[in-house]
């Protein structure tokens, strides 16, 4: 019997594949042409921030992929601490991988829940480049370290997660041709 799992409470986001393959510049190309609200729309799919992902977009045209990630980073600095909460909100948890003990369910759960209550949001790790058997220990981990920190100091370590996803999630999106020109 597969353990069921409330979906939506830890941010843990699908692992990447192993290698990334950088967009080709034709993809960026649709991405500076695009409408400003398709531009919007995918951005908001990486970032979760409405002011996060409209900074972004205002600023195109940008030359090359690490220039629109070093945007999306700079944006990210600015945020407010309500722009902030509302990234965070927007991050949810796909589902284990098929097989996962319950009791790994509950040992999540429960950090999460001792997390959540201490901070009042969605725990966040970005698992880029991690092997998949090893990303529960290291949320686990990560959780159990994080809970050490008071609550301006994880703010900030929250803030740098999502910077490193929002990275992740960009290259995939433009690589998956998320936003095609019309």
């Amino acid at each position: 019997m597969t353990p069921t799992h409330l979906p939506g409470r830890v941010a843990i986001p699908a692992l990447p594949e192993q290698t990334r393959t950088p967009p080709s510049p034709n993809l960026l190309d649709a991405f500076n042409t695009a409408s400003p609200e398709e531009a919007h729309h995918l951005l908001l799919t990486c970032l979760r921030s409405l002011r996060w992902s409209r900074r972004v977009a205002e600023h195109r045209p940008y030359p090359d992929l690490d220039s629109l990630l070093a945007a999306s980073d700079e944006a990210a600095y600015d945020l407010t601490p309500a722009d902030l909460s509302e990234a965070l909100a927007g991050e949810t948890l796909p589902s284990l991988p098929d097989g996962t003990y319950e009791a790994a369910h509950m040992a999540l759960d429960a950090a999460h829940a001792a997390y959540e209550a201490k901070f009042g949001h969605a725990f966040v790790i970005c698992l880029d480049g991690l092997p998949p058997h090893e990303a529960l220990d290291h949320v686990l981990a990560g959780i159990r370290s994080r809970l050490t920190n008071d609550p301006e100091e994880e703010r900030v370590l929250a803030a740098d997660e999502l910077r490193r996803l929002a990275k992740g999630r960009l290259v995939d999106a433009l690589r998956r041709r998320d936003l095609a020109p019309q």
